[in-house]
């Protein structure tokens, strides 16, 4: 819940960053490995701040393959096209700070699925979407949905280690192919949240540099409390909130279902 002394509507967050606390997936996967579901986002930067427990982030990019470890204090961060995977060493929970706040909730970020899967926006979505709520039902298909991601990523790692950086670029080119046409609705949320923040500053110096500070006048204080707990996200559980430029809950591109 949100609340103030200001206006009804609250101030988004620094940056208009997206938040949410994330505990890792404990299930292992058919490498024998626990965690998430790989993926990538199209336009979003991505940061983990570690708050409890140990573990690491596995990054595919053109650059190769890396296992960042993660422990209490650190950040990873990793730019569009990177596919990362959140792997526990133990108990691990993170809070994510994600650029451009509602577009991933939007649809920018495409799981690793096989190639077939991706060629099929059908079968994409359908592989992607959870049903409703947090219970037996919805863990299965999130779990289901992890080992496809898996399945998808394992023969890019393995490319990757070999020296063969085709096949993460073709699943790059395809996930672009298949968000293609959701980019005129990130664009309004873009000039809604991030590029609306920024211009504000600017709007602010100008107003300091002509020494009149009258948005001063305006200050307030926001406090929030997350308004879902545990749902099924693409690496773990996440504690997730309602805050201005966050589309919830999130969906994956191609269908309306929550996931």
């Amino acid at each position: 819940m949100v609340s103030g002394t200001g206006p009804a509507v609250p101030h988004p967050l620094p940056g208009a960053v997206g938040l949410s606390h994330l505990t890792a997936y404990p299930w292992e996967a058919a490498d024998g490995v626990r965690g998430g579901s790989p993926h990538l986002h199209l336009v979003c930067t991505e940061a983990y701040v570690v708050t409890g427990g140990r573990g690491a982030v596995q990054t595919l990019s053109p650059d190769g393959y890396r296992d960042i470890p993660l422990e209490p204090g650190s950040v990873a961060w990793f730019t569009p096209g990177t596919v990362h995977r959140m792997v526990p060493r133990g108990d691990l929970r993170v809070t994510v700070l994600m650029q451009n706040s509602g577009l991933p909730e939007a649809g920018d970020a495409v799981f690793t699925f096989p190639p077939e899967v991706l060629a099929d926006p059908e079968a994409y979505a359908a592989a992607a979407a959870l049903p409703p709520g947090i219970g037996p039902e919805t863990e299965a298909a999130a779990r289901r949905r992890r080992d496809l991601a898996v399945e998808g990523c394992l023969p890019l790692r393995e490319a990757l280690l070999a020296g063969d950086d085709g096949p993460l670029v073709r699943f790059q080119r395809a996930a672009a192919g298949l968000v293609r046409d959701r980019v005129p609705v990130w664009r309004e949320l873009w000039r809604a949240g991030a590029l609306a923040a920024a211009e504000r500053t600017g709007a602010q110096l100008d107003a300091l540099a002509a020494g009149d500070p009258a948005h001063l006048d305006a200050a307030s204080a926001w406090q929030a409390a997350p308004t879902r707990l545990g749902g099924y996200g693409m690496c773990g559980r996440r504690d997730e909130y309602t805050l201005p430029g966050t589309t919830l809950p999130r969906r994956p591109p191609g269908t309306s279902s929550a996931v």
